[in-house]
């Protein structure tokens, strides 16, 4: 794992070996049954561009809790219980929170699957072609 330590190495280290598995490529067509069978997606990045896995999971009624930094809080648009990906206490709290609390959880999925409504390949397609042709009309200056 790049600039990492390997996680299942971590896991068997912590004693949680038998807790965490590991799975590997999973195909296109299974991920939103992981999604779905999942209590919720737990995703505290550093860095992100975007935020992909977010939008998936909201759009597969997958509760998510993820980081309050880069594009996530944009992306989840109020549909995600947010938290510094840095502050252990503060992620284990939301964690908790989100396995104690059904109500919660099922406020989050309902929440998030009205926010990936607002999210399309074609609507993306067409929000960067409009990107283009404004650039193509007005080239920067030297």
């Amino acid at each position: 794992y790049p600039g990492g330590p390997d996680p299942m190495a971590l896991a068997q280290e912590l004693g949680l070996g038998n807790s965490v598995v590991h799975l590997g490529y999973v195909p296109r067509a299974d991920v939103a049954l992981l999604y779905q069978s999942a209590l919720a997606l737990v995703f505290p990045s550093l860095f992100e561009g975007f935020g992909t896995p977010v939008i998936e999971a909201m759009a597969s009624g997958c509760a998510v809790v993820c980081a309050n930094a880069t594009s996530l809080p944009e992306v989840a648009g109020g549909a995600a219980l947010l938290v510094d990906p840095q502050d252990t206490d503060s992620l284990a709290g939301a964690l908790q929170q989100v396995a104690e609390d059904q109500a919660m959880r099922a406020d989050l999925a309902q929440r998030g699957r009205q926010r990936a409504q607002h999210f399309s390949w074609f609507e993306n397609a067409r929000s960067t072609l409009a990107v283009y042709r404004s650039a193509a009309r007005h080239p920067a200056s030297a």
